[in-house]
Order: C-alpha cells, then sequence, then structure tokens
C-alpha cells in the first residue's frame, strides 16, 4: 500500500505499545507448573492467543472461570512493572484521535487500565478478547477496528510483532525475531523507529483526512 492511501493505525498492545512478554512468560510458565504442564509449550502455544483460547486448547478439562482467576493473581503481582516502550505516548498523541485504534487478544478492562496505568492515551476504538468470535491469527480483530473507524481495512496499516490480513503491516521486532516477520510489509528493530515512518505518513496525509 502506498503511503499516500493510509487512512488509519491499528496497534497490537503487549509487546508493540508496552513491554509486557517478559511478564507474560512468567506468568503461564508459573502457571503450566500448577497445572503440570510443561512451561516452555505452554508458552509457546500462548502466543497471539485470547487466554479463552488458550486454556480451551490447553487445559478443556478446567474450569475456565477458575482458572482465570488463577492467572488474574498471577498477572496482578506483574502488572507494576509495565511500562510503555520508548516513544510509544508520543506516537499515540501525534495521531488524530479518531484515525488510530487498539486491536489486542487481552481482555477490555484490563487493556483500558494498563494503557493508563503506563502513560499512554486510551483511545475510543479498542477492539478486545470480548469483542471478537475469533480470536488472532484471524483478522477479524483488525477488521473490526477499521469498521468502527469506518475506514477501508486496504487503507490501514497494522503495528504488531506478527501479522495482520488485508492491511498493511509494519512489524516491530520486539518479541519476534526479525526473521520471523518477513511476510510483513515493514519490519523495524523497535517502536520508536516505526513510529518515525507512521509520523512521517501522518503529517503528509493523515491531517488531510486521507
Amino acid at each position: 500500500m502506498a503511503e499516500s492511501a493510509v487512512g488509519a493505525v491499528l496497534f497490537d498492545v503487549d509487546g508493540v505499545l508496552i513491554d509486557t512478554a517478559d511478564a507474560h512468560g512468567r506468568v503461564w510458565r508459573a502457571w503450566a507448573r500448577l497445572r503440570g504442564l510443561d512451561p516452555e509449550e505452554v508458552w509457546e502455544a500462548t502466543q497471539g492467543r485470547r487466554r479463552t483460547d488458550i486454556l480451551r486448547l490447553l487445559a478443556p478439562q478446567l474450569d475456565p472461570a477458575g482458572e482465570h482467576l488463577v492467572l488474574d493473581r498471577l498477572m496482578a503481582a506483574e502488572e507494576p512493572g509495565f511500562r510503555a516502550f520508548d516513544g510509544a505516548a508520543a506516537l499515540l498523541r501525534s495521531l488524530p484521535p479518531h484515525l488510530w485504534a487498539v486491536v489486542t487478544s487481552s481482555r477490555a478492562h484490563p487493556t483500558a487500565a494498563r494503557l493508563a496505568r503506563t502513560g499512554l492515551p486510551v483511545p475510543g476504538v479498542r477492539i478486545c478478547a470480548e469483542d471478537v468470535s475469533e480470536g488472532k491469527p484471524s483478522p477479524e480483530g483488525y477488521l473490526t477496528a477499521a469498521a468502527r473507524l469506518a475506514v477501508d481495512p486496504a487503507r490501514c496499516v497494522v503495528v504488531e510483532a506478527g501479522l495482520a490480513a488485508g492491511c498493511t503491516v509494519y512489524a516491530v521486532a520486539s518479541t519476534h525475531r526479525p526473521a520471523e516477520l518477513a511476510r510483513a510489509h515493514v519490519c523495524f528493530p523497535s517502536l520508536s523507529e516505526a513510529g518515525r515512518a507512521l509520523t512521517a505518513v501522518h503529517r503528509s496525509r493523515l491531517d488531510d483526512g486521507c
């Protein structure tokens, strides 16, 4: 997609705007040990998935409500250590509020609270785990965000650590190796560098409402 066609920017949250990868790794590995599962296999299976889908995949015999409570307690201990990536706040504030959104596998309340706690603006359009029938890697979340912003998905740039169908993807190698992101349209080593590219696009087109 040409830069002149950019209409909106859709951000993943964990591992892109907020540095949570190590904490999520500790939480899921701790949960795996509690349930007698292989911690590394569990961690690998969690990548990009909603918690509900992870539990259904790895522990279908367990009560999901009870497992959510266990995971909530483990995550609560990690929350104070979460920090936004360098440049995240400035980047988000540089974009028109009606032309960006977040799309995440996390649930709605923790997402809003985490954005606010780390000093990031909370956008009006947030597509979270409860808002889609299929979690990532399905493109449903990004398509839903584009619809709520009233922008054609083909005119959206997605900033994430993985890939999303139908949009131009700016991958950030924060939780994945660059070689794993080869299918992205552009791969940046950091959010700051991706932000500079997005800011250039914003200055040339987003202010014109394109």
